[in-house]
Order: structure tokens, then sequence, then C-alpha cells
């Protein structure tokens, strides 16, 4: 059984995927968008439409109540990068924050994003989030649960250490696992 370091640990298996779905519609229904209209505006502390990363930190634990994405900086952070500036620009500061038209792809984004931390800290089992080369040999196996083969690791660690550090970092695993589609069996519900 895994233990997940994000701030605080907790077990793998206790993270409950229904409830986390309930707290992240992302839904196209008039249900799922009138309940993403009221928990943005409830984040939007200064109700400029912009949310700062400081917003989503601070609306995932009060807002959404969602404690294991609060406590995983790293999922926060990614998924506030990636979807800041996907909508067109509207000011020239709309793309340094989350607008209300990028709030249900934050929310993907969270969910995703998570998932994959939690994959990622079940292969850094140095705790020091950083993905070695054994560490990642050892994993090919949990790897092949999660949809990918790796046939070569050493060749395959090394594409996935995009800046050469000889460790794979968080943003690089999650860039390397997003485009082979890998998928946590235990989120599934």
């Amino acid at each position: 059984m895994s233990t997940l370091r994000c701030g605080k640990e907790f077990d793998a298996a206790g993270v409950n995927w229904t409830e986390m779905a309930e707290k992240l519609p992302t839904s196209r229904s008039a249900k799922d968008r009138q309940y993403r209209r009221k928990k943005f505006n409830q984040m939007d502390i200064n109700g400029n439409n912009y949310l700062s990363l400081a917003e989503v930190d601070k609306g995932v634990r009060d807002v959404l109540k969602c404690d294991h994405l609060f406590h995983c900086k790293p999922v926060l952070m990614r998924a506030f990068q990636a979807v800041k500036d996907t909508a067109k620009a509207h000011t020239p500061h709309s793309d340094d924050y989350v607008t209300r038209s990028e709030f249900r792809l934050l929310l993907v984004a969270l969910r995703q994003m998570f998932e994959l931390w939690q994959m990622f800290e079940m292969i850094d089992t140095t705790d020091d989030r950083r993905v070695e080369l054994d560490e990642f040999k050892k994993a090919v196996p949990l790897m092949a649960k999660w949809g990918v083969k790796i046939e070569d690791p050493e060749k395959t660690f090394a594409e996935i250490d995009t800046n050469g550090g000889g460790k794979i970092l968080f943003v690089e695993f999650e860039a390397w696992a997003s485009k082979m589609g890998l998928d946590l069996e235990d989120d599934d519900d």
C-alpha cells in the first residue's frame, strides 16, 4: 500500500475519487455550470473576475474543501500554469490569472495533475520529489499497470529527463505521463 507525501501523509487508497469528482465537477451540464459559477465567485476574493494562484490555493482549501489537493502544492502550481492563459486574453493581465472561462479547465487540470502526482509519489520511494534511474526501473511494472509498457528503462528515463539533470522532476514526469496517457487504476469509480 502506497503512502503519498503531499504535505501530510495519507494512504493512497484513502482518496475518495467519487467525493473529489463531486468537488471538481467538469461536465457541461447546467447543474455543474451553476456550481462552478458559485465556487468561482467564492474563490474570487476581490471580485475582479480573475483567480490568482493564491486565490486558487486558498479556494481549494476553504471553498472546494479538497485537503488532498491543498497539500499538494506542485499539483496546484502545474494546474494553474497549464490553464492560466488558455482563453483569449481580454486585458493585458488576463494571461497571468485563471479567468472565469478557464475555471472548468482548472478543475480538470487539478484532477489530472493530482492523479499524476500520486503516480509520481509511488515511483519516488526516497521522498525527495525526484525520481532516480533505480526508482524508475523498479516502477516499470507499476507503469505497465498504468498503461505504458517500457522496453528500455534507461532510454525512456533519458527521454523523460528533458533537462538532463539525471533525475526526473514532477514537471518532466507530468509532461511524459500526459503524452503517454497513464491512468491510475485506483481512481476509477
